[in-house]
């Protein structure tokens, strides 16, 4: 009976999201708490792996944002791969849609978050934060919207947060990077040949890529790039077969999927969701850069996906999924504003003093629950007005 149990839970459609705001919630009771030192302190300990030809002395913190993540960014990629090579990307007329929406839901953000701290230029290199959508959470709360919610719905949903996860991938290549250790680049883009002589080989078992993937993962965090990018970088060498049984993409997706629901994201949140009460008052609501997070995740997501979804339409460069309504267009993109993980992932990367770590966790928790609770409640409107009609 409890393995039972286990196994419809592990498969339920919101079991993925309970999960993470179980963890979330566990973390900021730690954070408040009388452990909240402790708690504290673990996560700065030191961990390493010294020998002679390698050292890694890593927080624990770090070993969740530059290691673990990693294989969720690896999650990633291969469903970024997948979509573009056999899914809802697979064509431009298909594509054009969440691509232009998830464009307008990046840029008005950014937007947004830099006119609201305009006077403040040491927030400025937080304008990344807003722009992200947490995949996992914006679908469990989109299956809340209850039967009127059409298949098609879910698949823009899904289409435009990979969109979404790719262009904050780009991000953190671009800006969020150290400086550049020349030998540890040449000594990636040596084991990216590698991989890639792995695919004209036709080489189908996963354990090379993986091998080599671990050795990419160090040499990239050698290199002064984000560790993260080595997930992605490693998905695009995983070859695809149409046999869904025989591809190795699709083992290795089906085998990272329930990894990173339940253990990955989890962890991440109970290492980055400690948002302490400590010293917050009211008044650090408007402090402009949770504020600008806040307006950003929130509004920002919802216009800059709705007008460039009608700037599509109207200049026929694209056209709303079929099934979908306006209403329904316009509930998915203020659920797009669910940044979470990914909006406090992009903060732990932007700002690494410390000293502004609760205010940035104050605008993503606040505008992503501002954004799931509106999101929400306008799937459930628009189910009644149909139930009505």
């Amino acid at each position: 009976m409890p393995l039972r149990f286990i196994n419809k839970f592990l498969h339920g459609q919101y079991s993925s999201s309970i999960v993470l705001i179980f963890a979330t919630a566990l973390a900021m009771v730690l954070a408040n708490s009388s452990v909240a030192e402790t708690y504290h302190s673990i996560l700065q300990t030191h961990l390493g792996i010294k020998t002679d030809f390698l050292v890694l002395d890593l927080s624990v913190a770090h070993w969740v944002n530059d290691g673990l993540m990693v294989l969720f960014f690896l999650l990633v990629g291969l469903e970024i791969k997948r979509e573009f090579m056999h899914g809802e990307l697979g064509t431009l007329s298909k594509a054009a849609f969440p691509i232009i929406c998830a464009l307008g839901g990046v840029i008005a953000p950014a937007l947004i978050f830099l006119f609201i701290n305009k006077d403040h230029h040491e927030n400025w290199q937080g304008w990344a934060i807003p722009t992200a959508t947490d995949i996992a959470f914006a679908l469990g709360l989109l299956a809340l919207g209850g039967k009127n919610v059409p298949l098609s719905l879910k698949v823009f949903l899904t289409a435009l947060a990979i969109i979404d996860d790719l262009i904050a991938i780009v991000i953190i290549a671009l800006f969020y990077g150290e400086p550049l250790n020349i030998d540890a680049f040449f000594v990636a883009a040596g084991i990216m040949f590698a991989l890639l002589a792995l695919n004209v080989l036709r080489i189908k078992q996963l354990w090379p890529y993986l091998v080599m993937g671990f050795f990419l993962w160090i040499s990239v965090l050698q290199s002064g790039l984000h560790p993260t990018i080595a997930g992605v970088l490693l998905a695009i060498m995983i070859p695809v077969d149409e046999n869904k049984e025989k591809s190795p993409l699709h083992k290795l997706e089906n085998a990272l999927h329930p990894v990173s629901a339940f253990f990955i994201m989890p962890v991440f949140a109970l290492v980055n969701a400690g948002l302490s009460f400590s010293g917050i008052s009211m008044g650090d609501l408007w402090n402009r850069l949770p504020l600008g997070i806040m307006a950003g995740l929130f509004l920002g997501k919802q216009i800059g996906i709705v007008l460039a979804g009608k700037l599509a339409i109207r200049m026929n460069w694209a056209h709303l999924p079929n099934d979908v309504s306006q209403r329904q267009f316009y509930a998915v993109s203020v659920l797009a504003g669910i940044g979470f993980t990914m909006s406090l992932f992009i903060g732990s990367l932007a700002f690494k003093s410390g000293e502004v770590d609760n205010l940035v966790r104050l605008g993503v928790m606040g505008g992503s629950l501002i954004s799931a609770i509106v999101g929400v409640l306008l799937l459930r409107w628009d189910g009644r007005k149909k139930i009505a009609q």
